[in-house]
């Protein structure tokens, strides 16, 4: 079985490379080529020239670490530990199953039948996934910063260690979940053990950090976890984590002696993890029939949202601007796939963190952690969400057949599809905002409080603009591009894709930036105008001219981009593999 299954990975990767091969003859594909290609290289290759031409003038000196990454770089290994304590535990609360587990139909229809057991099944699927997982571990090599005593390709191979088990971790938990309500109380009570034993460990975790925290509470986020750090190299918490941070501590270990012997532990622990899921192989399966039969629950197509229907309190009128029906049924995809009870926990949880941190002061280090979290957090609502979420055209155009049927205005459709995903991202970006601006003070504090204030509402009325012209331009090059674009919950995967992506990112920012510059300019004159009689207040009336003018772009560009939905023809639209 282990040569039959080196024989399909080879064969599907070979076809797959000649599969890509062959699209380069495409011009997308093969401007999208050379563009990954020259990024890759001036990202990466080109650094690692420089980094070989500094080491060279060093006369190979071993690099220097600075003094103040001396106590992080000291408890990191026991902070990676209890993180992927953290991860361990939390996977026994992901509604999700393990991909090893997900067998094709080819695979079912002839693997399933033919004379092998059950663990040589689960043998091959580990085998099939080592290509992603070297690919991965192959990147946060490229990506490790330099100066931290490793080279990149120990880095790779540490990460390799730690995904595998990851995932192979993760197979047995899915496997441990389908016999945890089992009838038989021995076979119940085996896979209670592991859920009981990480219980165990986080609270044992918990009170060495609580008793840590409670005696000297910390100043600043950093000092913040060099102290949780400390609390989880003390005696019992160490030999709690110790699993966990042998699979860490080659990252971190010097070469030659403590990185192998860091790496024979981390692979210790890797072959008990694997033996573990091996021994499991009784519920494979019962775990893979559950799986198949979500899988035939699900639309044809596996990337396609699952949708439950109840009742979500918004009637659609018989009449009104037809913008108001394609925001409704982009609200109503939205409110069927979404728990709003999950939803309101989330909120309710994030509220509370806010106030608890904002009561306990910058002393404490939460505060400004949490505040610097939320400010990313909106910066990430504002200038990515409207690439991610794509209930709009970029999703309909694969029923362009039927909405080319509805009695609509061009542009209307266009405008339509634009509200609800821009109702929801400025929804979020507000509520990240708000926490952030809420929590200033703790990471602000020679910042005056009318700036901040004046800043953040400011910001806020802008929101709204940023994330619609985004929209509008993503919108747009569906239209025009629909090669170029990728409809539906399509993500395909290449050097060629990945140089797309960034030919379009490039261009929305750089289209985005273009349609800002009008508006910025006309509000940074208002502010120049105002700010010597109202200070910080003349920040409102700048963002609402500015969101004003770009209100207008909006408009303009759905109306021209009305004749070109019209003409744009259904075979031009590339259907989701």
């Amino acid at each position: 079985m282990f040569s039959a299954s080196l024989y399909i990975i080879v064969c599907s990767f070979r076809n797959r490379a000649r599969v890509r091969l062959q699209r380069l003859r495409q011009p997308r594909y093969f401007v999208g080529a050379i563009a990954g290609a020259a990024y890759l290289y001036f990202s990466f290759f080109a650094r690692f020239r420089a980094s070989r031409s500094s080491v060279a003038r060093r006369s190979g000196r071993p690099p220097r670490v600075p003094a103040s990454m001396a106590a992080p770089l000291a408890v990191a290994p026991a902070l990676g530990g209890l993180a992927l304590l953290m991860a361990a535990a939390g996977s026994w609360l992901f509604p999700m199953d393990s991909s090893l587990l997900e067998f094709s139909e080819a695979e079912q229809q002839f693997l399933f039948p033919a004379p092998v057991s059950r663990r040589q099944l689960l043998v091959y699927r580990i085998l099939r996934s080592q290509l992603g997982m070297l690919f991965g571990s192959a990147m946060i090599g490229v990506f490790s910063p330099q100066g931290i005593g490793v080279s990149r390709l120990r880095i790779s191979s540490a990460a390799w260690i730690i995904l595998v088990t990851a995932r192979i971790y993760f197979t047995g938990v899915t496997l441990a979940r389908a016999r945890l309500g089992a009838s038989r109380g021995r076979t119940r009570h085996v896979a209670w053990l592991p859920v009981s034993a990480l219980a165990l460990a986080l609270a044992l975790v918990a009170g060495a950090v609580g008793a840590q925290w409670r005696h000297a509470p910390p100043a600043d986020p950093l000092a913040g976890l060099i102290l949780i750090g400390r609390a989880a190299d003390s005696p019992p918490v160490s030999l709690v984590l110790m699993p966990f941070k042998a699979l860490v501590k080659p990252l971190f270990a010097e070469w030659p002696g403590a990185y192998l012997v860091a790496i024979a532990w981390a692979l210790v622990v890797l072959a008990a993890v694997a033996t573990w899921v091996l021994l499991s192989d009784e519920a494979f399966q019962e775990a893979v029939s559950d799986a198949a039969e979500r899988r035939t629950q699900q639309p044809v197509r596996s990337g396609d949202p699952i949708y439950k229907v109840r009742s979500t309190g918004w009637v659609l009128p018989p009449t009104g601007r037809p913008e108001t029906a394609f925001a409704w049924k982009a609200a109503m995809q939205t409110l069927r796939m979404v728990d709003k009870r999950s939803l309101l926990r989330g909120v309710i949880i994030l509220a509370c963190l806010t106030i608890v941190a904002a009561l306990m002061g910058r002393a404490n280090g939460l505060a400004s952690l949490l505040g610097a979290f939320s400010m990313a957090g909106t910066m990430f609502s504002v200038l990515l969400a409207p690439q991610i979420v794509r209930m709009d055209l970029r999703q309909d155009l694969q029923h362009l057949e039927l909405l080319k049927t509805w009695p609509v205005k061009a542009s209307a459709v266009v405008r339509g599809e634009l509200v609800w995903p821009s109702l929801i991202i400025t929804a979020g970006a507000w509520t990240m905002l708000a926490v952030a601006t809420f929590l200033a003070g703790t990471m602000m504090e020679n910042v005056d409080l009318g700036l901040r204030l004046g800043g953040s509402a400011a910001l806020a009325i802008l929101t709204p603009a940023i994330i619609l012209s985004q929209l509008t331009i993503h919108n747009a090059a569906a239209l025009i591009f629909p090669a170029w674009v990728p409809l539906g919950n399509q993500r395909p995967r290449g050097l060629d894709a990945m140089g797309q992506r960034l030919i379009m990112l490039g261009a929305t920012w750089l289209l985005l930036a273009l349609s800002l510059l009008p508006g910025a300019i006309i509000g940074a004159i208002i502010w120049f105008a105002l700010q010597s009689f109202i200070g910080p207040a003349a920040l409102l009336p700048a963002a609402f001219a500015c969101t004003a003018i770009v209100a207008m772009e909006v408009l303009l560009a759905t109306e021209a981009l009305g004749p070109a939905y019209e003409r744009l023809d259904v075979l031009a639209v590339e259907r989701a593999e």
